[in-house]
């Protein structure tokens, strides 16, 4: 069987900041990553070309796709592989924040997950990548563990503030 990895599909270039935690975090969790580009609308045999090459690997795989306004990336890719698509499309302020019903709204047999803070989408891939990797389970064990010791610690400092 081959590895587990996550490959990150962005609509274009400007979304690359929008990827910055999630190759953070996927870092912390040891996971190895891909950043790609490629586009639905403007560049759709590029990108059938590119899921076919990951539809073909052994490899576990799971899609992250960080695109913008209108989001068929997600949708394109989910409908063309076996593999989970995670969209974690990018933070905007345009339209009132309408344009995340493209990533919300798919058609029937189209499933990405949708998931906006770009730390919690790398972290539902580590989730899933361990379903099948106990190293990587213990690795999710410990991030998230981490975490809620952040939070107890954070709480100790504000009650000895008080005192």
């Amino acid at each position: 069987m081959g590895q587990e990895h996550v490959i990150i599909i962005m609509g274009s270039s400007r979304d690359e900041e929008s990827t910055a935690i999630i190759q953070s975090t996927l870092k912390k969790l040891g996971i190895q990553f891909e950043l790609r580009i490629s586009s639905a609308h403007k560049t759709p045999q590029k990108l059938l070309e590119m899921i076919d090459e990951y539809n073909s690997s052994k490899d576990r795989i799971v899609f992250i796709t960080v695109a913008g306004r209108s989001n068929a990336l997600s949708g394109f890719i989910d409908a063309n592989t076996r593999y989970p698509v995670i969209s974690c499309p990018p933070q905007s302020e345009k339209f009132g924040g309408a344009d995340i019903y493209s990533s919300l709204r798919m058609p029937s047999g189209v499933s990405p997950l949708v998931i906006l803070e770009q730390e919690n989408a790398a972290l539902a891939a580590a989730k899933i990548l361990a379903l099948s990797n106990s190293e990587i389970s213990e690795k999710v064990r410990i991030y998230q563990q981490d975490a809620k010791n952040r939070i107890e610690s954070d709480d100790e400092k504000f009650r000895k503030r008080i005192e």
